[in-house]
């Protein structure tokens, strides 16, 4: 299944895409999306579901979302053009959950950002708690897969001490679906193309067969240290490619830059960038 939250920020309807593409209204059956709905889903026939017509806004594909724990440097050649060392275990930090955002909704820089970037990257939600789960069973305790751009401020996460999460819980920051897509249609999550644009061109292509840690051995490993709940989300990383690695001279983020990236069987994302609005007057930085 292809599930969706459609509709305003803050009032979206659940819905299921179909086989051709279009969005089909869930509110009959399910109130939301949650990890909790999905049983009451498995089965539904979205052909027979009310269309749903025109073109409509996407927001993060579930409800609930408990914690976002994401993992860095998990491809060879991004920690390469990051000029640190390959890790030799999953490097883990956490993302706020006020960063979540509609997968087509502005990226809005904190004030005064002077080093914004890009990563498209593979998210998993988890399905069932998690702790101190085997490798061999991992993969049991996936609910689906999402897209996610994991957006940062390169200045506020390494410039700013050694807390990554300064530059990567920013608000706007973790863009999110269009789709949760279960994993019965993603089949091998370790073979899925990867790609991120900006302003029309490649930035990024890769494939999360090149990961240094699978799927399944990170939720083995972050299950050691952190409890996964049922709707929490892990993201495991990013291909080169990234603004600052560029040669010879890094590329960041400014307002008016567009960001279009995919994954296969995950759909696509486009998001504008925008200067930092006081979110109550819209005044400017």
């Amino acid at each position: 299944m292809k599930l969706c939250r459609y509709g305003p920020k803050g009032d979206e309807t659940p819905g299921i895409v179909d086989a051709d593409g279009h969005i089909r209204d869930l509110s009959g059956i399910v109130s939301d999306i949650t990890v909790e709905t999905l049983r009451t889903l498995a089965g539904v026939d979205a052909a027979t579901l009310p269309l749903v017509g025109g073109e409509r806004r996407y927001g993060v594909p579930l409800a609930g979302i408990g914690k976002i724990v994401a993992i860095g440097l998990n491809y060879r050649d991004h920690a390469i053009e990051s000029n640190l060392p390959i890790p030799t275990e999953p490097m883990m930090f956490m993302k706020a959950l006020s960063s979540l955002n509609g997968p087509d909704d502005d990226v809005m820089l904190p004030k005064g950002a002077t080093h914004g970037d890009w990563e498209v990257e593979l998210g998993v939600v988890i399905g069932n708690t998690c702790r101190y789960v085997d490798r061999a069973a991992a993969l049991e305790h996936v609910a689906g897969y999402v897209l996610v751009n994991d957006v940062s401020e390169r200045f506020n996460q390494k410039q700013r001490g050694t807390q990554w999460s300064k530059g990567k819980g920013h608000d706007t920051f973790c863009p999110v679906g269009p789709w949760l897509v279960t994993p019965d249609e993603i089949g091998d999550p370790q073979d899925l193309a990867m790609s991120l644009d900006v302003n029309g061109v490649r930035m990024q292509t890769g494939n999360t067969k090149t990961m240094i840690f699978a799927v399944d051995e990170l939720i083995s490993y972050v299950s050691e240290y952190v409890t996964l709940e049922p709707g929490d989300l892990l993201i495991t990383g990013t291909p080169p490619g990234v603004g600052e690695g560029k040669k010879p001279d890094a590329i960041y983020l400014a307002a008016g830059d567009t960001m279009t990236l995919s994954i296969a069987k995950l759909g696509t994302q486009t998001q504008t960038v925008v200067a930092w609005r006081h979110p109550r007057t819209g005044e400017a930085a």
